[in-house]
């Protein structure tokens, strides 16, 4: 029996725009939707180009469509090539650069444009923005890319440093069939799991061209999105790089904006907002979204009460460097939402006053011994311990998110998963004064492994005083020919988040997540192709010469 399939077509077109069909320098006609200002003569314009339907509720621009024009500029929203009204290929990443440049010159000619373009928007079209950069079109004057990044990537490499994200496959398997968006459920339970989507493609009567691309490949080029030159190699304009500190694509994020301000002659163009919200632009302090408060689901309401927030940072720029509104030298370098506090502007990232601050992992034979396991210390332990575990590909460790995109709406409590005896804990004492996290965490592990590699998967979660623990940051990595000797750096990004009194810091590791990450087999196998797994023994080690520990970047003056 055919599995149910979930159709998206296209919604109706929004009455207050004009759809034109915008033509490609190959002849392809990309639909693209035109919101002018009342009383427009020759005004700025804001592009957005995007795979999900630029008529959707789920983009919902057509309710920020207002928001742009009653501040005189124009919007244009264009379904990518392949999506929804948009002719040619459906293949994400590859025609990116190209079409950005024709929309823009085509753009910059309309009677009513005054050939100044900004360009917004999240995730795949947070993209699109560094690919129109690679183009180097010179109407493009500034971008606000959104829980992003300019190598937003699908990893699909089995001997990387990458733990691969079987959701990532997901994505191109329900996303990049053809025009249309299909959900299905994917057998998990297939072995291989390169199979897992076999029965939707074949209920949809199509497969994903982009999905078996990724399976072919071996390396970590992934999808070639820049053919020729890198957008960074290109940049002169602005960036606001908008992140979000509970967002799963937050590394990636993170990693454009270090790496650019790195850049002497790219640091005086970057520009930080980041906040306490997920993918989908649910908030902490809304934590778990309740009935009335889910702004995809719920109706208008509580979207109306979100966007103001959700583009007011891009507005406001927009206004500086694109309307010429203001002095540039009055933006805040880095505005920033402190979980469970309030706003705070900084003139750099990490703000000012941050220090290291180190927690060593100890007490490593009680850490498989329940949610709470081992301790986090200040002092490392002098004599060396062990923690073991067993890594069974038969019997993963339970992924504790149905939605890693939306993960503050139903705000998973990780305890349960934390008490199985394949996930090692270490628990600090509770804080009796706040303590304000602000800047990049990583962690240092002494691994090994009976197998020749093996996945760390590892958890930073904020313990409440009723035993719940909710995850602050992630990360993962593939270690190759683990040794203790050679103890491995994970990083979990970034964050800015205020423990309170009574609250601890937790530190949860383990070798798989499943079904959000691809799961090792216990052998040099392919994972993707692997039909049996074999059971491997895993080892942390404490203390000593060489000691495990958590390295936070704690705000000073709290």
């Amino acid at each position: 029996m055919a599995i149910p399939i979930e159709i998206v077509r296209p919604a109706p077109i929004d009455p207050a725009a004009e759809q034109i069909m915008v033509p490609m320098r190959d002849g392809a006609r990309l639909a693209t939707d035109v919101y002018l200002p009342d009383g427009h003569g020759r005004v700025l314009a804001v592009l957005v180009r995007l795979p999900y339907d630029k008529c959707s509720r789920y983009a919902y621009l057509t309710h920020c469509a207002p928001f742009f024009t009653e501040r005189g500029y124009a919007l244009v929203v264009q379904d990518v090539r392949g999506k929804f009204r948009s002719e040619g290929e459906t293949m994400p990443f590859a025609h990116e650069i190209e079409d950005g440049y024709d929309t823009l010159e085509w753009i910059s000619r309309r009677s009513w444009s005054d050939g100044v373009v900004g360009m917004f928007g999240d995730s795949y079209f947070g993209f699109t923005q560094w690919a129109a950069v690679a183009s180097g079109h010179p109407a493009l004057k500034a971008i606000v890319p959104r829980v992003t990044s300019a190598d937003l990537r699908i990893p699909t490499e089995w001997w990387g440093d990458s733990v691969v994200p079987l959701y990532g496959a997901d994505y191109l398997a329900h996303y990049w069939v053809d025009p249309l968006m299909y959900f299905y459920e994917a057998d998990y339970s297939h072995r291989p799991l390169a199979e897992a989507y076999d029965e939707g493609f074949a209920a949809i009567g199509a497969r994903s061209p982009a999905f078996d691309r990724m399976l072919r490949m071996d390396g970590p080029a992934d999808f070639n999105r820049y053919p020729s030159i890198h957008p960074f190699q290109k940049l002169k304009i602005p960036v606001l790089h908008s992140v979000g500190w509970f967002d799963n694509i937050l590394p990636y994020s993170m990693d454009d904006h270090e790496a650019l301000l790195a850049r002497p002659d790219l640091k005086d163009l970057q520009y930080l907002v980041a906040d306490s919200t997920d993918h989908e632009n649910y908030h902490l302090r809304e934590a778990p979204v309740a009935p009335g408060c889910d702004h995809e689901s719920m109706g208008d309401d509580a979207l109306q009460r979100m966007l103001p927030v959700y583009l007011g940072p891009g507005l406001d720029f927009f206004d500086v460097f694109l309307n010429g509104q203001g002095d540039a030298s009055s933006v805040a370098r880095a505005t920033w939402f402190l979980g469970n506090d309030d706003w705070r502007t900084s003139a750099t990232w990490p703000p000012p006053g941050m220090r290291e601050q180190r927690l060593y992992l100890a007490a490593a034979g009680r850490a498989s011994a329940g949610p709470d396991g081992g301790v986090l210390t200040p002092a490392p332990e002098a004599a060396t311990s062990a923690a073991r575990w067993v890594h069974d590909p038969d019997d993963l460790v339970p992924s504790t998110q149905w939605d890693p995109f939306a993960y503050l709406l139903c705000w998973s409590d990780e305890g349960d998963v934390q008490g199985r005896d394949d996930v090692l804990t270490f628990t600090g004492a509770p804080v009796t004064e706040p303590l304000d996290l602000a800047g990049p965490v990583t962690v240092r592990l002494a691994v090994r492994s009976s197998a020749p590699s093996m996945y760390v998967h590892v958890k930073l979660c904020d313990v409440y005083p009723d035993g719940s623990a909710h995850m602050l940051l992630r990360g993962e990595r593939l270690v190759r020919d683990p040794d203790p000797e050679r103890p491995v750096e994970i990083s979990l990004s970034h964050t800015g988040h205020r423990l309170l009194p009574g609250h601890r810091l937790r530190l949860a590791i383990a070798s798989s997540d499943f079904p959000l990450y691809l799961p090792h087999p216990g052998t040099d196998e392919n994972p993707w192709f692997a039909t049996r797994g074999e059971r491997n023994e895993q080892t942390l080690t404490t203390g000593g010469g060489a000691p495990s520990y958590l390295s936070l970047s704690v705000l000073e003056g709290a």
